[in-house]
């Protein structure tokens, strides 16, 4: 699995401009010119690596030999999207030394925050393991990142909900107030959606997802529901056949019980708004 490098390009950029300026002027003033070395990035926890092609590419961009500059060399020890143990290498990077210390937080900052949403996507996966509930992530995710957090949320077993807004019609309970009831938003929907198009229609209570069901709504979001309350809507859905998405409150200690209640998926805004980073370091080798 690979991200979209024209994504990873733009985000590279600007975190380099925005952390390195026009260069790191300690490592210039404390660090000869000449100075080659060797630095290997390792895994001081386990957790699901994400983000080796990005900081591979990153690298690429620091000080490309069009400009002066000498070419990094790369040795991948670790596979994208492989769980590690605490102490595993990852990548090491041979080069000059001013510009790898000059890339490093950067590089750090990219592995460590894509390696968090891999692992804690991947956690919520293996917890639903047996059923057939597939985990999906949100819209919530940091501004100018979403390619590359949702990008990690795959890599760490997740699939991916609406990248965007234009990806699919889903009534949300603005709209619902706008329109003034469940059956007006999905009917005025319809009206203008192209056949092929699914609405999904987020629900309150099972009064709203009965009515949507009745409606001819083609997902439901149970949105802040308990398990019980969701099995009951499972059961009238017999009669529908609906697509059932639950999301609210969903943690690591209660996702079980909502997949063993019947939904289809569950969206988990957790997995990219808060998966904490992982701890890998940059150390040099002795060579």
């Amino acid at each position: 699995m690979q991200p979209d490098f024209k994504e990873v390009d733009r985000a590279v950029n600007v975190a380099l401009a925005e952390d390195v300026g026009r260069g790191d002027i300690t490592s210039r003033l404390v660090i000869p010119a000449t100075a080659r070395g060797a630095f290997a990035f390792v895994a001081r926890e386990e957790a699901v690596i994400c983000g080796l092609p990005v900081v591979m590419h990153l690298f690429s961009k620091v000080a490309p030999p069009a400009r002066g500059g000498e070419a990094f060399q790369a040795s991948l020890s670790a596979n994208e999207g492989v769980k590690v143990k605490a102490g595993t290498k990852l990548l090491t990077i041979r080069g000059e030394v001013q510009n790898i210390l000059a890339a490093e937080r950067v590089a750090l900052n990219f592995l460590q925050h894509l390696s968090g949403i891999a692992t804690k996507a991947n956690q919520f996966v293996e917890a639903v393991k047996g059923t057939k509930t597939v985990i999906l992530d949100t819209r919530k995710t940091t501004p100018g990142l979403r390619e590359l957090e949702k990008y990690a949320a795959r890599v760490g077993g997740a699939r991916n909900h609406r990248m965007r807004l234009d990806d699919g019609v889903l009534i949300k309970d603005n709209h619902i107030a706008i329109c003034g009831s469940v059956t007006a938003a999905i009917e005025t929907a319809r009206k203008a959606t192209p056949v092929m198009t699914r609405i999904e229609v987020e629900c309150d209570t099972p009064e709203q997802a009965k009515e949507a069901m009745k409606a001819g709504a083609d997902m439901l979001l149970l949105d802040n529901m308990k398990p019980e309350t969701i099995a009951g809507i499972v059961k009238e859905n017999q009669k529908y056949h609906i697509p059932l998405e639950a999301s609210g409150g969903i943690n690591l200690k209660n996702v079980r019980a909502y997949a063993e209640a019947g939904v289809d998926f569950i969206s988990v805004g957790a997995i990219t708004h808060s998966a904490p980073w992982v701890d890998i370091g940059l150390d040099e080798v002795k060579e």
